[in-house]
């Protein structure tokens, strides 16, 4: 019989509490939405999703923050607007019906008016600081977590990410060959780590991860006092300016390829444990049936892995897909047609047709984990499972520093591999006789499927623990498409804020559809209290 920590101990607690909360509640409430309503609701919701389509772990926090800021337009208090932010959620199939009690309401109701109260009494941007609807934005992005964390608490996502911290924390040293890692304190070190275990276990976005260090540095940030409430009012800017100091930590990439490399084996302890929490002590204290139950877990999550790559790889090709066609028929074929008087319908198909093939190139080339990355993940998970006398050391040492000359060398060569890529895209488009809008848009969709293909194929290698090898291939590879992959990078964050096809729904068809929905719910329940008049 093996012993288990304490540190596994406080886990496997953390996961029963986690695996009590599912079961139903009795005594209490529970808020209901019309199910006939919600089937509309719902649908509504997947054709959105297929326009602005987020990653699946993301849908549901933007669907908050996207709801909560059209409610926050139109009211400006808690009681207002938390009712029907949460029937709406409800009926949109991102919370189950029948499950969330009443009270979640006045919890929701209090964390709005904590925000509207630091927007409404924020002090003017001074310079240099970002302006007040940019922090509105930011703002809103951490209360959408907090609406988010209020209706369905993430009981296990946090135990894990706290037991993989603690691991972490042991074993990750940061080397010293300069002044700055010789003096980086421990808490500055946690808090890195801390970041690179949210990106690395959940794929978690900035606004989540802001929000769970503001708890992290703030206990009572859920239920702040009225003092300190003024105090965080006036202070904003800096709790902004501290939180995104952080988030670009200089060393922040290198925490972060560490955890990504062994995360899995936390993904899988974190999988046995959810499935079976009555019987883990006895599966644990046995390491011949936590084998077995490794290899199971680690075998579905690879199964699972695979149908999150395909959709998500379907659903961010379709949402290109139909962006492009609306900027097809918005742009290029009325500035071909009526401007340079030369429209090319084969042009137009190429346009389309090329940048999915290239989305499904990366796809259909991920090949899976090799049969030793499965015994490594279970030599791993022994080891986070079971304390050890000598505890592996994971090394991080700040990169080299580069003179003037060397880094100037580095830079126009990137320079010429930027220029030699796009340059040949450019020259192959123009022979083909692209015009020059139609070019424009084109290099700017290629860029963005290619760096969505290439997050694709990341997330298909979130199980690997052993380390790919480098080729001389994959390094000439590596030259021309990190230009195009860059680009498309920052086209992203782009997109995301400024996707024409989301702006359009959320400004035409949101507000009044939802008034419809209300409209019909209220409708039915009259139906309903006049047949139970008929007796």
């Amino acid at each position: 019989m093996a012993e288990i920590p304490q540190v596994t101990q406080k886990l496997i607690s953390h996961y029963k509490l986690w695996h009590k909360s599912l079961q139903p509640k009795e005594g209490f409430p529970l808020i209901h939405v019309d199910e006939v309503v919600s089937r509309v609701a719902v649908f509504y919701e997947k054709m959105r999703g297929v326009i602005d389509w987020r990653e699946e772990h993301l849908l549901r926090k933007t669907a908050v923050e996207r709801v909560l800021k059209r409610r926050l337009f139109l009211k400006r208090t808690g009681k207002e607007i938390a009712e029907p932010l949460v029937h709406e959620l409800i009926r949109g199939g991102h919370f189950p019906n029948d499950a969330i009690p009443e009270s979640k309401i006045q919890e929701i109701q209090q964390s709005i008016d904590k925000y509207v109260y630091i927007m409404d009494n924020t002090p003017p941007a001074g310079p240099g600081k970002r302006m007040k609807s940019q922090l509105y934005d930011w703002l809103l992005g951490i209360a959408a977590c907090e609406v988010e964390e209020i209706l369905a608490p993430p009981i296990r996502e946090t135990a894990i990410m706290d037991f993989m911290l603690e691991r972490m924390s042991e074993r990750i040293e940061v080397k010293a060959n300069t002044i700055i890692s010789r003096s980086m304190p421990a808490d500055e070190k946690d808090t890195q780590i801390y970041i690179a275990i949210q990106k690395a276990l959940f794929k978690l976005d900035p606004p989540i991860i802001n929000y769970n260090l503001l708890k992290k540095w703030h206990p009572d940030w859920t239920n702040l006092p009225q003092d300190k409430l003024e105090q965080t009012a006036k202070d904003i800017y800096s709790v902004c300016e501290k939180l995104e100091k952080n988030l670009k930590h200089s060393l922040g990439e290198k925490f972060y390829a560490i955890c990504e490399r062994y995360d899995t084996a936390y993904l899988i302890l974190g999988d046995i444990m959810a499935a079976e929490p009555a019987e883990i002590e006895n599966i644990l204290k046995n390491p011949e049936v936590l084998e077995n139950r490794i290899r199971a877990a680690y075998k579905e999550r690879l199964k699972k892995a695979k149908g999150r790559l395909r959709r998500a790889a379907f659903y961010s090709t379709l949402s290109i897909f139909l962006s492009k066609m609306l900027v097809a028929f918005a742009v290029e074929v009325p500035f071909d047609k009526y401007i340079s008087g030369a429209f090319n319908p084969q042009n137009a198909g190429l346009s389309v047709v090329i940048p999915s093939l290239i989305m499904t190139f990366l796809v259909l080339s991920i090949r899976s984990p090799s049969k030793q990355n499965e015994q490594l993940v279970v030599m791993e998970v022994m080891k986070i499972t079971y304390e050890k006398d000598k505890k592996e050391a994971y090394n991080i040492k700040p990169s080299p520093k580069r003179g003037i000359i060397l880094n100037s060398i580095i830079g126009f060569i990137y320079l010429l591999s930027f220029v030699a890529s796009f340059g040949l895209i450019t020259w192959g488009l123009a022979e083909l006789n692209f015009s020059f809008i139609s070019i424009i848009i084109f290099l700017a969709f290629i860029s963005l499927i290619s760096f969505a293909g290439i997050k694709i194929r990341q997330r298909a290698q979130e199980l690997k623990i052993e380390k790919e090898k480098d080729t001389l291939l994959r390094t000439i590879i590596d030259i021309f498409s990190l230009p195009v992959i860059q680009v498309g990078n920052w086209l992203s964050g782009q997109w995301q804020k400024h996707n024409a096809v989301a702006v359009l729904l959320n400004s035409l068809t949101d507000m009044p559809f939802q008034v419809f929905l209300e409209f019909l719910e209220q409708w039915r329940l009259f139906l309903r209290e006049k047949k139970e008049k008929i007796h």
